[in-house]
């Protein structure tokens, strides 16, 4: 070989060798917006500023998905949980329900995560654990009833009759509830075969609908909860808490949070402001974030359910996206998901096409800059993406590159 040869031959296994070091960095180590990093973890979902990492969460509470439906959902994310009701009319159990669309996922795209949905507070009776958790069921065994909360006012069950069941609400405060809980869950986790589980009402606050004067006790009693799940599932299982970054209790023994942005309560200027310091915080603690938003439709405050089947809705939800984009962008780090849709079922919009989701974003290359120090116009720029954001006016423009 002559030395011509020899030296190119170098520098092109220099090139190789430096390109394979760089994908290793990029794949194992993410920059947070303070300058500081954040180590990837095996068991998370695969993590990506390509374009905009999306995270999904739907039911249909008649039928399983269809496989052209699980190639387009699996084409936009490998980050999912399956809802609580998903096809209990055709199995009549959601923990099958699951466990159809963990094993779907996984045939088209192995490194899928797909979340098992449980409820820590509402017993909603369509998963097999709670299937007793009915009138029937505890006229049947009165003992069942130990476990379910009492209404004040009625000396009664607390019963819970708007949503897509009737169901009674958990009682936190029984220890003996509290074992029985988790392991139930746990038994859905491995009966489905879910990477992990997806724990709703995690908020113990003045938003949430427990007695006010025992929100001490019960976010004790969650945090309790959320430490057993964890070890009972292993530490490779993945333990998302809705709404639960600010319950310290719970902050813990959690992966991930949801931010479900519910109503307008959490949808203020502030609020929003907050949402993005607690993304760093959670950045930084190595855990994740899903930043939710749903496109309204009846009506101002229609954010989250009421717009299945609504004349107009999937417009509203384009003509709506680049606000609530922009809300993610502006606080996202490493392990920050973005969802949007404009409700739970997989028909309000989890089977649209939304073409900026899948344009070519690129790293962050600062943290978001405040305009004003007392104003509300916020600024950020990714490799690809120019992003300006008024939250007090609602207004929000992303310059794509």
């Amino acid at each position: 070989m002559n030395r011509h040869r020899f030296i190119t031959s170098l520098c092109f296994l220099s090139i190789i060798t430096l390109s394979l070091c760089s994908f290793g960095q990029t794949k194992s180590e993410f920059k947070i917006s303070d300058g500081t990093t954040i180590k990837s973890k095996l068991f998370l979902p695969e993590f990506s500023w390509e374009t905009t990492p999306m995270y999904f969460h739907f039911g249909d509470i008649d039928r399983v998905l269809e496989p052209d439906e699980v190639e387009f959902i699996a084409d936009k994310t490998g980050f999912i949980c399956i809802e609580k009701s998903h096809a209990y009319r055709q199995l009549g159990d959601a923990v099958l329900g699951t466990k159809h669309e963990v094993e779907a996922f996984h045939k088209v795209k192995p490194e899928s995560k797909v979340l098992f949905y449980y409820n820590s507070y509402v017993a909603w009776p369509f998963p097999r654990l709670n299937k007793e958790l009915t009138p029937e069921g505890i006229a049947k065994n009165k003992e069942l009833a130990k476990f379910l909360a009492i209404n004040p006012k009625t000396g009664k069950l607390k019963e819970k009759t708007r949503g897509p069941a009737f169901s009674y609400y958990f009682d936190a405060l029984n220890p003996d509830f509290r074992k029985w809980w988790v392991k139930n869950a746990v038994e859905g986790v491995k009966i489905s075969g879910a990477d992990g589980i997806f724990i709703d009402r995690m908020n113990v606050d003045k938003n949430a609908d427990y007695p006010k004067d025992k929100l001490v006790e019960i976010a004790i009693a969650k945090g309790e909860m959320m430490a057993n799940l964890k070890k009972e599932m292993g530490p490779d299982k993945i333990l998302i808490g809705n709404n639960g970054a600010n319950t310290k209790e719970v902050f813990p023994s959690c992966d991930g949070f949801m931010f479900e942005h519910y109503n307008d309560a959490v949808m203020s200027k502030e609020s929003l402001l907050k949402d993005w310091e607690d993304m760093l915080r959670i950045a930084k603690a190595g855990k994740m974030s899903i930043y939710r938003f749903g496109a309204k439709g009846k009506g101002r405050t229609d954010i989250t359910i009421g717009a299945t089947n609504k004349d107009g809705i999937e417009k509203k939800s384009k003509d709506q996206l680049e606000f609530y984009h922009a809300c993610y962008l502006i606080g996202a780090q490493p392990y920050s998901y973005f969802q949007w849709n404009w409700g739970w079922n997989l028909a309000d919009g989890n089977l649209v096409d939304y073409p900026e989701l899948v344009k070519p974003l690129g790293s962050p290359k600062e943290a978001y800059k405040r305009v004003n120090p007392e104003g509300w116009i916020f600024t950020r720029e990714f490799e690809h993406a120019s992003v300006w954001l008024n939250t007090e006016t609602r207004k929000a423009k992303i310059t794509w590159k």
